[in-house]
């Protein structure tokens, strides 16, 4: 009886599912390629429903909330949140690649690389600060609901809720109207995640299958270095950060399991939105706190990226043996903190961020990109994970700060996430 509950759980058919992707793609890999189908359109239904979760979520959070200068205080503090453990990370992924240097000894000569590392570059052009600022506004007010872009359905979330809450006698059918989609909005959420066994399969068969196990083993130190570093960043950072916020790190990514296993497969952290949206929510945090720090921390708070940046451009330097002084690493560290908010929403942001950055560092040549393309997709999964725990972190903790967090309810959901999760389901 036990194992069968264990076999219905959407955690352990998701494993099940990531294991199957290996193996299909490592024994047979041009089978595995053609899998990739499953893992992309599942990510496109998940998308499909980003929007109106994050509209209805955010809306209703401001519209129940009667004192406006709240909202603007919690833009404040998890803006202020994001800037100093965003930075964090970049520092510990410029400390740790001095001290690992996983790059050392490749004694690669520059000359020699080759690949196509040109749409990555253009991206890169192209996230101004003034085309990032434009790219924020519209077209109109409700063109953000069928489009994919995070940062514009914040904005017309928040004028939609200001004005509710401006308006309250008069819209009142307003919210109760959207009080009333947001159930089967959750609901089509639901229905959803049954599928993510067959999409986080479908991606990892993908992955393995195209770029083999075998591509990560020249590289195994890097890739190596980037997990222990997130892992530590997660365990040490975030996780003191939690205990003094009066929780447990490994009770909340326990509670976040599905959420988190679904990221892992599909190597994308929009698959979770939703998911992480609900649960925290249930966890006490409220709606407004929810609506606002999760997606905004999509953007801005990409911890995992973070580290990756720094990291991977220590070792592109050190296998082509360019010596980087204390100033220019500094003038490293500014420069990746300024281009990972300015590619904040641009898909790829990861590789993106990364030719920003080099760009501006003319030290270190920006074909030496060509040196991680292979393995990049072995580290998405981990600067996923990063950023979404990272994430759901700095929700609570914001929540918490603005006395906005049912502690009693947080910490039954953490204790009992088992049964949390059979509520959700119903």
């Amino acid at each position: 009886m036990k194992a069968n509950k264990i076999y219905h759980q959407l955690y352990f058919q998701v494993i099940i599912a990531i294991v199957a992707g290996i193996l299909l793609g490592r024994f047979y890999p041009e089978l595995g390629e053609k899998m990739k189908p499953l893992g992309d359109g599942f990510i496109k239904l998940v998308k499909m429903i980003i929007a109106p979760v994050i509209f209805i979520t955010l809306t209703l959070g401001i519209a129940h909330m009667t004192d406006l200068k709240k909202v603007g205080r919690i833009a404040v503090k998890a803006m202020i949140y994001f800037f100093t453990f965003s930075t964090l990370a970049l520092v510990i992924g410029l400390v740790v690649g001095n001290i690992l240097q996983p790059g050392h000894g490749l004694n690669i000569d520059p000359s020699t690389l080759s690949g196509d590392v040109s749409q990555y570059q253009q991206k890169a052009h192209e996230t101004t600060l003034t085309g990032f600022i434009m790219n924020i506004i519209p077209e109109t007010l409700f063109s953000p609901l069928v489009g994919d872009n995070i940062l514009q359905v914040l904005l017309v979330a928040i004028l939609m809720g200001v004005a509710l809450v401006l308006t309250k006698e008069k819209s009142q059918k307003v919210t109760d109207f959207l009080q009333d989609l947001s159930t089967p909005v959750f609901k089509i959420v639901h229905m959803l995640m049954k599928l993510a066994p067959i999409g986080a399969f479908g991606a990892m068969a993908f992955t393995i299958g195209k770029y083999g196990l075998h591509s990560v083993l020249n590289l195994i130190f890097l890739v190596g270095t980037f997990y222990i570093t997130s892992a530590l960043f997660v365990v040490l950072v975030l996780g003191a950060v939690a205990w003094y916020n009066g929780f447990n790190i490994f009770k909340l990514m326990y509670y976040l399991k599905e959420e988190l296993l679904l990221v892992l497969g599909t190597s994308s952290s929009e698959s979770a939105l939703p998911g992480i949206m609900e649960k925290l929510e249930k966890a006490g945090c409220s709606r407004a706190i929810v609506g606002l720090v999760v997606p905004t921390g999509y953007s801005f708070n990409l911890d995992g990226t973070n580290i990756y940046m720094t990291l991977a451009s220590l070792f592109i330097a050190q296998a082509l043996n360019i010596h980087l002084p204390i100033e220019k690493q500094i003038i490293l560290l500014l420069v990746a903190m300024l281009s990972s908010k300015g590619a904040a929403g641009v898909t790829g942001a990861g590789f993106v961020t990364l030719a920003a950055t080099l760009a501006v560092v003319p030290e270190i040549p920006i074909a030496g990109m060509t040196l991680i393309l292979g393995i990049d997709k072995f580290m998405s999964e981990c600067r996923a994970l990063t950023n979404v725990i990272g994430n759901s972190v700095a929700t609570v903790v914001v929540a918490n700060w603005e006395k906005q967090l049912d502690k009693e309810q947080l910490h039954y959901c953490l204790d009992h996430p088992n049964e949390v999760e059979k509520k959700l389901e119903v």
